[in-house]
């Protein structure tokens, strides 16, 4: 009796121990589950709002560039991008073999494909081409029930009509590099371009305009299920030229007879630029698009340097043309007047120091004058 009353004891402590062990994870348990239902609700109720809806950011059109009558001289075009959606498809590499009939797929290009499709989630669509021709999509869309995974997308894209003959006056756009990317989330939208010379880059937070944005309700493992709102960016103003457009492409087709000049034509009223040119030119459409490397070499190696607006850029003696001025002073000051007369002696003198013709025909010329 002894042994089992004392073997109870035992028993009873350590179930009281025990219990009260299951008593204390149960209280703490509680209090966590009040402290995350309770106390924190509205904490974890937006972090969850957060993880269902995400917010994306539409790129704004960008202002068009005009002349002096409203003629277009950058405006945007509507930009056919083809994208594939992995998980949609069976075999990818028959479906790149399909699409070969319609467009082109190069070797490496194929590489990259396969390569993106690999690293990347299933319903992340991959860029296949950007730039596609109408042609083309059409022909997609026909065949688009034996192209399943294939997602045509439109976008907008910089075009100057006239490459050449406004290329140094314009400038051109290109992609946002990472040193640029400075806090502005618009920057860091995927294909967004920024203003990298002439007038797209001086006056580019003009021109680009103010991001729009769209709600979409995603799943847990990030995959569009649908959208909630849009709400439409402000494009760009369009920018106002003082270039008169016929003068400019007079001006450039007159120059590129030369093989390295620069004009300017001026309103000198008022001082309104009317034609600014600049030759050797370059297409600034292959910048947009993307400039190979072979194209960039062949520019950047050019002795007479096509990327230089020789007009404003290029450093040169004044020589001649500023005799004109001269002669404007004169004229203004009335020392002389249009019909006054200057015979060439071949020389000049200046106080007791006489100045030579650096023209040994007219020196010896002038020397026979006094003779006679």
């Amino acid at each position: 009796m002894y042994r089992d009353t004392g073997r109870y004891k035992v028993f009873s402590r350590r179930a009281a121990v025990l219990g009260g062990g299951q008593l204390a994870l149960l209280g703490l348990l509680a209090g966590r589950m009040y402290q995350l239902q309770v106390l924190d609700s509205d904490k974890y109720k937006t972090l969850a709002e957060e993880n269902r809806i995400k917010l994306r950011l539409l790129t704004p059109l960008r202002g068009r560039i005009l002349d002096r009558f409203g003629r277009a001289l950058a405006v945007n075009q509507e930009n056919y991008r083809v994208s594939l959606v992995a998980e949609q498809v069976r075999d990818i590499n028959a479906l790149l073999d399909s699409l070969s009939h319609i467009f082109a797929i190069g070797d490496s290009e194929r590489k990259r494909i396969l390569k993106q499709t690999q690293r990347r989630r299933g319903f992340v669509p991959v860029m296949i081409r950007e730039n596609v021709k109408w042609e083309d999509v059409s022909r997609l869309e026909v065949n688009a029930p034996d192209l399943p995974g294939l997602l045509i997308e439109v976008g907008q894209n910089r075009r100057y009509p006239f490459a050449h003959d406004f290329s140094h006056v314009l400038g051109y756009v290109a992609a946002v590099s990472e040193k640029e990317v400075n806090g502005d989330p618009l920057l860091g939208v995927p294909g967004f371009k920024i203003g990298r010379n002439g007038v797209e880059r001086v006056f580019d937070l003009k021109l680009r305009g103010k991001a729009g944005n769209s709600q979409v309700e995603v799943s847990a493992v990030g995959r569009v299920i649908r959208e909630l709102s849009r709400q439409e960016g402000e494009p760009g103003e369009d920018l106002l030229l003082t270039l008169d457009g016929d003068l400019q492409k007079l001006s450039a087709s007159l120059l590129k007879k030369e093989k390295s000049a620069a004009a300017i034509v001026m309103d000198i009223h008022n001082g309104d630029i009317l034609a600014l040119s600049s030759v050797p030119g370059f297409d600034p459409n292959e910048f947009v698009n993307g400039l190979s490397s072979a194209s960039w070499r062949k520019l950047t190696n050019d002795p007479y340097t096509p990327l230089i607006n020789k007009a404003i850029s290029g450093l040169y003696a004044p020589g001649s043309t500023f005799k004109m001025i001269v002669a404007l002073a004169a004229l203004e000051a009335n020392i002389i007047s249009p019909k006054s007369k200057v015979t060439c002696r071949g020389y000049t003198e200046l106080g007791e120091a006489r100045f030579h013709c650096w023209k040994k025909k007219r020196a010896r010329f002038a020397r026979y004058l006094r003779r006679t």
